[in-house]
């Protein structure tokens, strides 16, 4: 199969995926319990002021008929109006988008080159301290849950070491600067929760490549084990590194809502909850469909990357 049509079908598949994505998420909304109409009116509605609004957001209407005008609104970047403030949706989310973005490339630029260098040492020292004292703190790390760690993190460094304010605020016209300041602890958490996975995978890509006959011959002709981590193992695993990093960084978009919450980061995950608390149900739907995009886009990439860093992909046996 060629390579063009290896990507086709990867997209083909990510779409028929996304759109079942959308299904899911319109479907299980629905069969929340409660009335939409009821919630936003409150107790003391009147039956006329109740199927008056109802007849205003077409609740009335066969759910399929709704799924596939909010479908094709979200196709043409129609996120649709809130329930709550009668606003557009887009105007207010695009920011907080911009705000989770923000957050999961500042924890990536740290993460991905941390996790490269610890896994090149501990694949360089397999079996000795360096490797076990890496591998013990990463997994210690991993095994916590996001707000543990996130309380954890809060009261240490705010705490005992009154460095930073518990509250990740950020506000327009603050610099790039003042943003990464204001978001560290969040920054720290959210590192804190993929490093193992990366680190792990590139120490196991590493060793897996140690094993291959030109390694055993680079070692003969006298050459050091750094040399030969950098050189010869390290550019022939890179095709699954990329990949558990690609992995890693859709975690890091989609996997924010509990620390944005903890820490009162005013973006995507918050928003989400406080409008899951309101039964705005539009919000809620666009809110995880486009979380759903994210992680499914960026599942796709590193599928198309690894065609690429690896040739027996493209070339199946």
């Amino acid at each position: 199969m060629k390579l063009y049509y290896m990507i086709l079908f990867r997209l083909g598949v990510g779409l028929l995926l996304l759109i079942a994505v959308s299904a899911v998420l319109f479907l299980g909304i629905e069969a929340l319990p409660g009335d939409t109409a009821q919630a936003i009116l409150g107790k003391s509605a009147t039956p006329e002021s109740l199927a008056s609004l109802r007849d205003k957001l077409g609740l009335g209407e066969p759910a399929v008929i709704r799924y596939f005008h909010w479908l094709g609104g979200m196709l043409t970047g129609d996120l649709g109006k809130s329930l709550v403030t009668g606003m557009e949706i887009g105007p207010t989310l695009l920011p907080r988008l911009a705000n989770t973005l923000f957050l999961a490339a500042s924890a990536a630029v740290i993460a991905v080159p941390l996790a490269l260098s610890l896994g090149i040492v501990a694949a360089r020292f397999v079996n000795r301290w360096p490797d076990k004292l890496i591998s013990a703190i990463t997994l210690t790390t991993i095994s916590l849950p996001e707000f543990v760690a996130a309380y954890f993190v809060i009261f240490l460094l705010t705490q005992v070491f009154p460095i930073f304010q518990p509250v990740a605020m950020v506000f327009p016209g603050m610099s790039v600067l003042e943003r990464f300041q204001a978001i560290l602890l969040p920054v720290i958490v959210l590192v804190a929760s993929v490093l193992a996975h990366m680190m792990r995978m590139t120490r196991a890509a590493i060793l897996n490549v140690m094993q291959s006959a030109y390694i055993e011959t680079a070692e003969l002709k006298g050459l050091s084990p750094s040399r030969i981590i950098w050189r010869h193992a390290l550019p022939n695993a890179v095709a699954p590194i990329i990949s558990v990093a690609s992995i890693s960084l859709a975690y890091l978009v989609v996997g924010v809502v509990v620390v944005e919450v903890v820490f009162g980061y005013n973006a995507m995950g918050q928003y989400l909850v406080d409008n899951v608390a309101k039964r705005d149900l539009p919000v809620v739907q666009a809110t995880g469909l486009i979380f759903a995009s994210i992680y499914i886009g960026l599942n796709i990439f590193a599928d198309v990357v690894s065609l690429f860093a690896n040739p027996r992909l493209r070339h199946p046996k």
